[in-house]
């Protein structure tokens, strides 16, 4: 069967402009379009909505419940990694963040991709060069989302030696989709340039990324004065100083930086 969205909404309990915003939002809307009339609901969209208002209803956050319910990775662009077509990678990539925002592309298809990437590279130990393509092609794709006009507020940057710089490019078009510009020094940036660069500009927020502790440590976190977040696997049981505060997810991050500046 095949439903309106009024008739959604009556049948699940909710307004039509919460069924309009996880539709825009998280790209959970109808997959049925008949020509000269509006898109439909079907049975598995339903089932996905469903779904949804029970996980909101228990206290998931929205954004969190609509990740779980995306399946893991992009038919099309497990294709183009296959064939190591950067090119249509990026732009399968570019469609998806155009179609469902940022933080849902990122945590529902890109990052689940790439965790099911790593496993196989690691099973096999084959396929590194998809990784490395795929992981070129993403980055590529959040740099053309992660332009924003204006001073930036925010600055990234990743430990001395951090060579993983993919999630500051993540976090960076995720914040110019906000309208909010960030500075990303990208990977591998010294303890004395990170300090420098905080002195220079000034930002009301700082970002380090780390995934390993030996990374984490060399960052100078005293000197780096107030409002600096860390994030990632390598800040796991690092002591931290009074007023620096750790973010473990891509939208708890955005969410921060916005509520800071």
């Amino acid at each position: 069967m095949e439903w309106s969205a009024g008739a959604v909404a009556r049948m699940l309990g909710i307004s039509p402009t919460t069924l309009r915003t996880w539709d825009r939002r998280y790209g959970l809307g109808p997959s049925t379009r008949h020509e000269g009339k509006h898109r439909r609901y079907n049975d598995d969209d339903v089932a996905r909505l469903k779904r949804m208002v029970e996980l909101t209803a228990s206290g998931v956050a929205p954004a969190s419940a609509a990740a779980s319910l995306a399946p893991a990775g992009d038919p099309d662009f497990w294709d183009a990694a296959d064939q190591l077509d950067a090119a249509r990678m990026r732009r399968v990539a570019v469609g998806l963040i155009a179609r469902h925002g940022v933080v849902h592309t990122w945590d529902a298809v890109l990052m689940p991709f790439l965790i099911e990437l790593g496993e196989r590279v690691s099973a096999a130990a084959t396929g590194i060069e998809v990784e490395h393509v795929a992981s070129g092609s993403i980055s590529d794709a959040m740099r053309v989302q992660g332009a924003a006009a204006g001073l930036p507020s925010v600055l990234l940057a990743c430990a001395p030696d951090e060579q993983h710089s993919l999630p500051l490019d993540v976090l960076a078009a995720a914040l110019a989709e906000q309208g909010r510009a960030a500075r990303n020094l990208g990977a591998r940036v010294p303890a004395a340039a990170l300090v420098s660069a905080v002195r220079r500009l000034k930002p009301k927020v700082v970002v380090v990324w780390a995934h390993d502790r030996a990374y984490a440590d060399q960052v100078p976190l005293a000197e780096l004065g107030a409002g600096v977040l860390v994030a990632g696997p390598g800040w796991d049981d690092v002591p931290l100083p009074g007023g620096v505060q750790r973010v473990d997810s891509l939208a708890g991050a955005v969410e921060t930086i916005l509520n800071r500046i």
